[in-house]
């Protein structure tokens, strides 16, 4: 009856009334570590939702065009605001602004063509900083959180057999419960890890499709921009049938 009642006694709470200031430490860590990554893995998961819808409509918008100047008057009108957009805004003011000043700067050297690729370049460096950022935060979590709540368990091991060693009391009984009760912060360590890696890879994979899409789309509009034509382009417009945007005008509005 006695060895059933401490076992009831035993438990979670019963581990934090017991450990010191280093496990409560290592729990709090555990705990600030689990919010930081489920905000975070909240906060990207609704980005890429709005991003995913608004570069839908955006390239919907774009491969049905019948010139780049209709192109220009909607990012005029409505503003840039998801990777696609932004790109070609930048391309289009690029070309532009090559055509009425030249290359009056060292950054604008070179012709219509290589200045608008280096534009576009630039953004696609933004656009790949803007989508890895906050992936650095996961990875840790997901790295570090188990290796935290194993040094939590290894601290209260520690000091439950130290504890044990002192009273003399050796028996099963009174060994299993506390080193239990200690192994609950490597559980806690692998719960706060798990679904860190997996939103990591999740986001990673995500990532990579849209950067694959960025550069496909940029490879169309460079050719656009310096061509006139943009080879493919039907199949870039996903399938969604003949596109409008064959033949464009390269000058500058």
């Amino acid at each position: 009856m006695d060895t059933v009642q401490a076992t009831q006694g035993l438990g979670f709470g019963h581990f934090l009334l017991q450990t010191d200031a280093v496990g409560r430490a290592m729990l709090l860590l555990l705990a600030l570590m689990s919010i930081a990554s489920w905000v975070l893995v909240a906060h990207k998961g609704l980005v890429q939702m709005r991003r995913r819808h608004r570069g839908q409509a955006f390239l919907g918008l774009f491969w049905n065009a019948s010139t780049l100047d209709q192109v220009r008057h909607e990012l005029q009108t409505h503003g840039a605001h998801d990777p696609f957009s932004h790109l070609a805004a930048h391309a289009l003011n690029a070309q532009a602004h090559h055509a009425r000043h030249g290359a009056t700067r060292l950054s604008e050297a070179g012709t219509a063509g290589e200045f608008v690729t280096r534009t576009m370049r630039k953004v696609l460096d933004e656009e790949t900083l803007q989508m890895e950022r906050g992936l650095t935060l996961l990875g840790t979590v997901g790295a570090t959180a188990p290796f935290v709540g194993l040094f939590g368990t290894v601290w209260g091991v520690y000091h439950a057999l130290v504890a044990i060693g002192i009273s003399g009391a050796g028996t099963l009984d009174k060994v299993a419960g506390p080193v239990g009760e200690a192994l609950i912060m490597t559980g806690l360590g692998l719960a706060v890890a798990i679904p860190a890696v997996v939103a990591y890879n999740a986001i990673t994979r995500s990532n990579r499709v849209l950067a694959a899409q960025l550069d496909s789309f940029a490879y169309e509009l460079h050719s656009f921009l310096t061509l006139g034509q943009a080879p493919g382009a039907g199949a870039a417009a996903g399938g969604e049938g003949v596109t409008k945007l064959r033949r464009v005008e390269t000058a500058a509005a």
